[in-house]
This record gives structure tokens, sequence and C-alpha cells, in this order.
């Protein structure tokens, strides 16, 4: 396989991040010297063999002639080129596959990926989640290239696929959309320069047998078998294998037992994500779930919304916002998610933790035989399930 990068230098700040440290990984098989930097160490950054990274709080500046690539996390700290122009390159150079939409895209990615790996395809992939399965969030083969596309901060409007898939839309990003309208504008922008599009909602859930479970993950099945199919898979070649598929990290995960109560981890941040996940988690016993907002602009908009969704559990508890790119905003907390919950449940078990230890505490003193306990959140509430299975031991 040639090499397309062969001769660049890349610099990363933000390389441990889940789409960054892909990129990277990525870059340097077709060809590219890459080095980077974060502010901490990730899980991400212990496939980046042969890879120097800098670790601290305060950004070096790129060696010296070396393009600079910066993770959205750092724009207003590191200067350089953006993310999404890293990516588009990324896509330019190989007959790509872009999943994008507000809800699923990462599973529905992961779907497409390990369908084509499990059927001999060698597919590369750039995903925004490990796929335990696959080994990783990166994969380097030489087909076809599958990326999971992101409109938080518009990346996806820079990409050129050959088949684009639009999951779902959604308003979920509102420090970046003003309404749901301007989501639909940009996707249909997007997908005017794309020559074959699916649409997720315009397609029944699939009913063949599935290893995940819930509604939304059928309706994941169902894009990734139409764009497998346009990609030149046949449906019963892809149906072969889909079946075997087992989740993303962090999708409804299951992270062990203990005093007969089983613990969950969840990505879901966004009220349709959190109804689904309740949804599939659901199985006749209680469900006790350990919420953790995620950025100070969604809460603020949806925290009624948010209350809305987690009101289908038994008690909760919530924890205080992950704050990840934001600043706080005044008057903004997760505490607005626990008043709109108390009005909506009244006499619910539920509980104002803003540290996640407090919260793990709350919910394994309530906690009996045959329950699930859910963590749940897109920031750091999974390091809350092994207190968890701690405290129920």
């Amino acid at each position: 396989m040639p090499s397309p990068l062969e001769g660049r230098r890349w610099w990363l700040a933000g390389i441990g991040g889940a789409g960054m440290s892909g990129y990277a990984l990525l870059a340097q098989a077709w060809g590219a010297e890459v080095r980077g930097w974060d502010r901490a160490r990730t899980p991400y950054l212990e496939r980046l063999h042969d890879i120097d990274v800098d670790i601290s709080e305060d950004p070096p500046p790129a060696p010296e002639g070396w393009e600079a690539y910066v993770s959205s996390a750092f724009t207003d700290r590191v200067p350089g080129r953006t993310r999404a122009a890293l990516l588009a390159e990324l896509v330019s150079l190989r007959e790509t596959i872009v999943v994008a939409g507000a809800h699923g895209k990462t599973t529905t990615a992961g779907m497409i990926a390990f369908c084509l790996e499990r059927l001999g395809r060698e597919p590369a992939w750039l995903i925004g989640g490990d796929i335990p399965q696959l080994g990783g969030n990166a994969g380097t083969g030489a087909g076809w290239l599958v990326v999971e596309g992101d409109e938080s901060d518009r990346t996806i409007a820079a990409l050129r696929p050959r088949i684009a898939v639009v999951t779902n839309v959604d308003l979920d990003h509102h420090a970046t959309f003003g309404s749901r309208t301007e989501v639909e504008q940009l996707f249909e922008s997007w997908l005017a320069d794309v020559p074959q599009v699916v649409r997720g909602d315009d397609l029944p859930p699939y009913g063949g047998s599935l290893s995940v479970a819930g509604e939304h993950n059928r309706r994941n099945a169902a894009s990734a078998l139409a764009a497998l199919e346009r990609a030149g898979v046949s449906r019963a070649e892809a149906e072969s294998v889909l079946g075997e598929f087992t989740g993303a990290g962090r999708r409804l995960e299951r992270r062990g037992e203990a005093g007969g109560v089983e613990v969950y981890d969840d990505y879901a941040h966004h009220p349709a994500e959190i109804d689904a996940t309740l949804q599939a988690a659901r199985d006749g016993g209680r469900l006790l779930v350990l919420f953790q907002p995620h950025l100070y602009s969604r809460t603020r908009h949806l925290a009624r919304e948010l209350a809305a969704a987690l009101a289908a559990a038994d008690i909760v508890a919530v924890a205080e916002i992950y704050a990840a790119r934001e600043q706080p905003v005044p008057g903004v907390s997760g505490k607005l998610i626990v008043d709109a919950l108390a009005e909506r449940r009244p006499g619910m078990p539920l509980a104002w933790t803003p540290a996640l230890a407090d919260g793990a505490r709350f919910l394994a003193r309530h906690a009996r035989a045959g329950d699930r306990i859910l963590t749940v959140g897109a920031g750091d509430v999974d390091h809350a399930a092994p207190l968890l299975l701690e405290l129920l031991g």
C-alpha cells in the first residue's frame, strides 16, 4: 500500500483525545511522522507506539517545521490548523464512509467497521469511542475508511466522503446551534456534495438478531446495513456477522456485579439518549442512576428534558456538571435537574451529590439484590463504577 503522507510531519495538540489519538495512529500508518501534546495521560495514548507525546499543563510550541493541528478543546490556547482540517485530509486520501447524526454515531460506525473487518474487507476506521471487538477506536486497514463525523463544531462540513450516513437529527450542541433548523441546514448542505446518502430517520428498524439491546440499536443497525450495501456488501453477507457485534465501549457496558446488583455504564448525555438507554436497561428490576450532566450550555437549555428522561428510573443521584470545553455559567449546575426531577416525581428517592463518590455512596445504600445501577454521562462518571462495585461488595 502506498504511503500518502510520506515526508509529512504532524504535531497534534490534544493527541490524547478519542478523535485525535485515532488520527495520529492512522497518519503514522500512512507515512507521516507524528508527535503531540496533551494536558493529561489518557487510555487512548497507550496505543500510540513510537509517537512522542509531551504531557504538561501548558502546551509547548510545535516543533520547528512541523504542521500543527489542534483539538477543538484547545483552540483558544494553541495556534494551528483545526481538527476538522486534519480529518478532511485523511478522508480525502481514501474511499470513505462518514457516519454523522445527533445520536448513535459511534455504535453505527462501529457496526459498519466490524462487519467489514469480519468479512475480510480490511477497513480502516476512526471512531469516537472504543470498539472492543476491533481492538480500539482506530484501525489502519487497506480497505474502506469508516469515520465518525461530528456536527458539534461543524467538522462534517469539511468532509467529502463517498458515502454519508445521518443517523438522525436533533439539537444537542446549544453553544454551536441556535435551533434545530440550523442543524438540519448543516446536514443538508453537507449531503448535497456526497454521492451516496443514508438517512437513518427514513429507514425501518432492523428486525433481525442483534447482540446489543434497545430499539435505538435496531435503528443504528438499519443505517449500518444500508451503508454497507452502498459499499458493495450484500445485505445477506452483512447480516451474517452483524449479530455478533457486542457494542461500543461505554454504551450500556456491563462493569460487574456485587451483592446481587449489576453495574452498567453508558455515555448517554442527551434526553433522547437517556430515554433509550433506560428503556434498554430495564429488565424487570429497579434501575438506579448516577447521572453526570455534560456541558453547561446543554444543562441550561435541557434541564427539564433531562429530568423527564431520568424520571423513568427508580432512584437517581445527580452529580455536578462535567465542563469539558466550557467555562462555568453562573446559576447553572446539576441542581437544576434535581429540582426539575423532584417537581416531576415527588417522593422519588433523589439526591444532589456534586461529587461522584457521594452519588455512588447514596445509590449503594439504597441498592438491593436484583437492582441495576447505571452510571450515565459523557464525562468521567464511568470512574464511579469501581467504587460502586466496592461499596456493594
